[in-house]
């Protein structure tokens, strides 16, 4: 795609390909799929990328269809190789279930193993060559009238934090809702008013109050923010990589993609895991009760 389309500059290539398939409420025209980026950005929040949407649910799907056609299948003999490979994931995710978490609920288990494919296929969609699915998609849109210069697709959904904040507030919210089920509402609210200083004094932590609920409130918020920017973060930066890769002429890409690629295979499978990992140790927090 950068040498077919040798007419447009490296920045317009860059930010067509960093450019989500926007649907919403632009403030002149109405609810239109924005044929630019300049008008993606002024529908603010009134707008849904539909890409991401379109890639995180089919991928979601895909997930559920695998597994749910081995477990159907499976079986107590010698497995074949999807329903040893399957069951390969599943102890792996249960095993670090098992360490991690030191509650009773029977939710985190399949929870984790949801969380650490999902997020592993979405990242996956990474090293699918940079051009091959933006490309179809314009000559789709070509097709049905439209300017394929205006046909956005961005199909790695990781690489759009509406999607990992979606996912990393999601798990805030089971946060307060073991945080409450464990300790109470009042425990709950102790937690965040009553540490980390305390005092025997009753009006000395009458006063220590605000600074323990100012502390313990961005602890609390900063968990759902970083879990999401972590991973979109690394997945923006290994995307831009790619395209910036594909700037290069033909023989240098296969020189530098290719080891890339090895090395992001690392990269998608780690970032699937820490987000996992997080989230169960989170959720193992907030189980405790010894306070």
């Amino acid at each position: 795609m950068a040498e077919a389309n040798a007419e447009i500059t490296s920045n317009e290539y860059i930010n067509h390909h960093l450019t989500n398939w926007t649907f919403g409420n632009h403030p002149t025209e109405g609810w239109i799929v924005a044929e630019t980026k300049q008008q993606a950005s002024e529908m603010g929040f009134n707008a849904i990328h539909l890409d991401s949407m379109l890639w995180s649910i089919g991928l979601g799907v895909l997930f559920c269809a695998i597994f749910y056609m081995v477990a159907k299948k499976a079986t107590s003999g010698v497995p074949g190789k999807m329903q040893a490979f399957i069951e390969m994931i599943v102890e792996f995710v249960d095993s670090n279930v098992r360490d991690t978490y030191h509650g009773t609920s029977k939710v985190i288990a399949p929870l984790a193993l949801t969380i650490f494919v999902w997020i592993f296929l979405m990242n996956f969609m990474d090293l699918l060559p940079v051009d091959y699915l933006p490309v179809i998609a314009q000559k789709i849109g070509g097709l049905l009238g439209h300017n394929p210069h205006h046909v956005y697709m961005k199909v790695v959904p990781s690489t759009d934090p509406n999607v990992t904040l979606g996912m990393s507030f999601s798990v805030f919210a089971l946060i307060i809702f073991y945080s409450i089920k464990e300790k109470g509402f009042g425990g709950f609210i102790g937690e965040l008013t009553l540490h980390p200083f305390s005092a025997k004094n009753p009006i000395a932590k009458i006063l220590l109050i605000p600074v323990n609920f100012i502390l313990e409130f961005v602890t609390l918020i900063a968990k759902p923010i970083s879990l999401g920017l972590r991973l979109f973060g690394n997945m923006y930066a290994g995307e831009l990589i790619f395209v910036l890769i594909a700037l290069m002429p033909f023989w240098i890409q296969w020189v530098l993609s290719v080891p890339w690629a090895i090395f992001h295979i690392l990269v998608i499978t780690l970032q699937a895991f820490v987000f996992m990992m997080l989230t169960i140790v989170y959720l193992s927090l907030a189980s405790q009760t010894e306070h």
